[in-house]
């Protein structure tokens, strides 16, 4: 029997209609990376690194997979591509994005893979979705649950719960 991995995936959109991209990707990590067993509600906040651009609707997604992590790496960046993700601009406008947060408790450093994502701790967008679903899930190189880490955020963006 295959072993089972959780997975905690950060998925973000700014353009069209964004809660059916949220939807949309939900649906295909379904089928393509595995079940979906919890996710936050969704929330609205401002763009971050390039500010100039449209609100984004961010969630967080708990799923459980078979996959290793450079697996869940290639389905998660067809995914992006198939929901129509072209990539122009750093932190630029995009239809979907599929971050890929913490993998079981791995510490992966590869040039085209980092987990943890590097940024959890300084996106208050991720962390608040990510203190309803896993508050006490212990970051792996920072050595400090989810609800430390909001509570040491130096973010001070807004982040409005839709649902």
């Amino acid at each position: 029997m295959a072993k089972l991995h959780h997975v905690y995936l950060g998925i973000g959109t700014n353009m069209g209609d964004r809660r059916k991209n949220l939807l949309d990707a939900e649906g295909l990590i379904n089928l393509k990376v595995g079940p979906v067993i919890e996710k936050s509600k969704t929330y609205e906040t401002a763009a971050w690194g390039l500010t100039e651009q449209p609100d984004f609707y961010n969630q967080v997604l708990s799923v459980t997979t078979t996959l290793d992590a450079e697996e869940v790496l290639r389905e998660v960046l067809e995914i992006e591509t198939h929901l129509g993700r072209v990539r122009e601009e750093k932190w630029g406008t995009r239809i979907i994005d599929i971050d890929i947060l913490y993998y079981n408790d791995s510490v992966i450093n590869l040039p085209h893979l980092k987990i943890p994502h590097p940024f959890i701790q300084e996106r208050n967008f991720v962390l608040i979705p990510l203190l309803e679903i896993a508050p006490d899930y212990v970051h792996p190189i920072l050595k400090l649950p989810n609800e430390e880490l909001f509570w040491k955020s130096k973010d001070d963006s807004e982040v409005i719960q839709l649902d």
